[in-house]
């Protein structure tokens, strides 16, 4: 999953920035409210985690700005400001959660984690979809009950993004857009042989290759 982290303050920036690579997800920062504004409107970023406070542009205004042209990335708030009404005007301004500094990187992690299966219809306690269930803590999967099996980084990354968007055609560039960071360019073959794994995991079944448009998770012949 790709995120967009837009935070100021350097420490606590690069330490989320840690914390939530660590959980498997690809992380973008931007510092100020223009860019941050400009990167997620323009990029497509699974959700954002965005600072109230930034200079150039408070986190509101960006947050208004996505909305009123009908950007739906699902957004935690984070700040320092817990008064009551000013939690209320960042659900006005279209907020999907709010957190307030200091929190503990798990509460943030544990809210990410729902946020995602929120907006993919998947309200559940853990990530299941057709017999595979993923934990998100251990980045273990187990199939119909049996053995957990440990994942690789990447394997997670894209076991966790299949399982999200069970259902949908998901093409080669889009699966290395959410599952690398941009730093990364990976071989165009690589993303076929962590798919190879993933097969030998979860069953060949579990996942369709779509010859010119990329790949299928969640459909049973």
């Amino acid at each position: 999953m790709r995120l967009l982290l837009i935070e100021d303050d350097a420490e606590l920036s690069r330490s989320l920035q840690a914390d939530l690579a660590n959980a498997g997800y690809v992380v973008e920062t931007a510092t100020d409210g223009e860019l941050g504004e400009f990167l997620g409107a323009t990029e497509p970023y699974d959700a954002v985690i965005l600072d109230v406070g930034l200079p150039k542009l408070s986190g509101l205004e960006v947050l208004r700005q996505w909305r009123q042209t009908d950007n739906r990335v699902p957004v935690i708030v984070i700040t320092a400001r817990d008064a009551w009404f000013e939690k209320v005007d960042g659900f006005k301004a279209g907020a999907d959660d709010y957190v307030c500094k200091p929190f503990h990187p798990q509460e943030l992690l544990a809210r990410l984690q729902a946020i995602l299966k929120r907006v993919n219809n998947l309200n559940q306690a853990k990530l299941k979809v057709l017999g595979v269930e993923l934990d998100e803590d251990e980045q273990t999967a187990v199939v119909a009950g049996n053995t957990a099996h440990a994942l690789t980084a990447i394997e997670f990354r894209l076991l966790r993004y299949f399982m999200l968007n069970a259902g949908k055609v998901l093409s080669k560039a889009q699966l290395s857009e959410h599952i690398y960071s941009e730093s990364a360019e990976p071989d165009s073959n690589v993303l076929e042989v962590y798919v190879k794994r993933l097969r030998k995991i979860v069953g060949s079944e579990l996942i369709q290759t779509r010859r010119g448009q990329g790949y299928l998770f969640g459909f049973k012949a």
